[in-house]
């Protein structure tokens, strides 16, 4: 049976990026439908495949799946082999924990800082809400780097479902050269240079739709 993922914009949907990204890297085979969003037409469009009119959705034969993060736990439940999650309880319990916060949390640099592939690089004055972010965020990069960069260049060695989550939050760190120290910086470069991410980034750059509230 072959997957289908529904997305919005890749150019600003950073919660369309974190399945797709999954999917990309384990190189899954799936079907990619693009509703770009904030048109009349757009709830429409999705909800003819989710019941929030929401993406990203998920659509396995009868199956649907909707919010990144149940889609990436399906995933990782259909596909077993994509070891989604550290194989050691604690490890597990902590990618797990850390996935959450990110689903639930940072709001502030959600709001002040949306992923824009095309931005330009550059500063920006933010609120210091923001910068609490920024450093909560990068005070986990490095502990997980220094737990386990022996086992590989991610987050936790392997790649897991927990870069996945951080891997838009990493875009941003770039786009508005964000700091949060010399572990946060080499985290940002192996997301970057994945090349599924830079072909995300070189297709959402390519999009010509505007959407002038996520445009600064």
């Amino acid at each position: 049976m072959s997957l289908t993922l529904v997305i919005g914009n890749k150019n600003y949907s950073s919660w369309s990026l974190r399945p797709w990204l999954y999917l990309k890297h384990h190189g899954l085979a799936f079907e990619e439908v693009r509703i770009p969003l904030y048109r009349e037409d757009s709830k429409p469009k999705i909800l003819a495949h989710s019941p929030t009119g929401k993406v990203p959705v998920l659509i396995d034969g009868d199956v649907a799946v909707w919010d990144s993060l149940a889609i990436l736990e399906y995933l990782a439940e259909r596909f077993p082999e994509t070891s989604g999650w550290p194989q050691a309880p604690a490890d597990r319990a902590l990618a797990r924990s850390l996935a959450a916060e990110m689903h639930s949390g940072f709001l502030a640099l959600r709001t002040h800082c949306g992923m824009n592939c095309r931005r330009p690089p550059a500063v920006k004055a933010v609120p210091e809400a923001v910068h609490r972010d920024v450093a909560r965020i990068g005070h986990i990069w490095r502990d997980c780097r220094e737990r386990f960069a022996g086992d590989g260049p991610w987050l936790f060695g392997r790649f897991s479902i927990a870069d996945a989550m951080y891997a838009p939050v990493a875009l941003r760190f770039a786009t508005y050269r964000l700091e949060a120290g010399k572990s946060a910086a080499e985290y940002v470069s192996t997301v970057l240079g994945h090349p599924a991410t830079q072909e995300w980034m070189e297709a959402g750059r390519a999009e010509n739709e505007v959407i002038p509230a996520f445009e600064d």
